[in-house]
């Protein structure tokens, strides 16, 4: 994703994944997606060994994600909210989407830090599938960030608002600068690296079939 983050959605993870410290609190987030994996995996009548099975993460990961304990990277999010059919904002959020559904500020969640200061941001998502998550993500000069493959038929399409932002699909290499938009399979691994010398910050839609 968006993984990305987040997961996810935009993006996959790196160790340096983790709900950070955005405008809505970790201990919240947590609280969030306990609830939500709880209830969604109950629905499915799986036990936590088949859920951790279908996610490819390990039970103990999956028994302190639903206790409200740890500190789940993205790709870990992205890999169970896949593995679950939902969109990853419906992980992080709790409430019945309305008509309109309002996502100030404070319930932006920061899924990704990176290992220089850079951040990757969920802004906003739509529930159920098919959905859009919206992010808004910095990467440091010389930072990266790489994403596993997302479901089949993901796309993505990314704005760069400041920088420059190098995007490699699939093993295919493009630069995409200040001002320019690129749409992209989402399902293929892909990677996103700031290669300049000055903060490259991009907007980053994810659409989930």
């Amino acid at each position: 994703m968006g993984e990305a983050g987040p997961p996810a959605a935009g993006g996959g993870a790196s160790e340096t994944d983790a709900p950070g410290a955005g405008a809505a609190s970790p201990h919240g987030v947590g609280q969030a997606v306990a609830h939500t994996v709880r209830a969604l995996r109950s629905s499915h009548g799986w036990t936590l060994d088949q859920l951790a099975t279908r996610a490819g993460v390990s039970k103990g990961v999956l028994v302190a994600l639903e206790q409200g304990r740890g500190n789940p990277s993205l790709g870990t999010l992205i890999r169970i909210s896949e593995a679950l059919c939902v969109p990853l904002t419906r992980l992080v959020q709790i409430e019945e989407e309305p008509p309109i559904r309002l996502f100030p500020p404070d319930r932006h969640v920061a899924l990704w830090r990176g290992p220089v200061g850079g951040s990757g941001t969920l802004l906003a998502g739509s529930d159920p599938r098919p959905s859009v998550e919206l992010w808004i993500w910095e990467l440091r000069p010389g930072e990266p960030h790489d994403s596993d493959p997302h479901a089949p038929g993901t796309r993505e399409v990314v704005y760069v608002e400041r920088g420059t932002l190098t995007l490699t699909v699939d093993g295919r290499c493009q630069r995409v600068a200040e001002g320019t938009a690129a749409v992209f399979f989402g399902d293929r691994r892909h990677s996103y690296v700031n290669e300049g010398d000055v903060p490259c910050r991009y907007f980053l839609a994810v659409m989930d079939p």
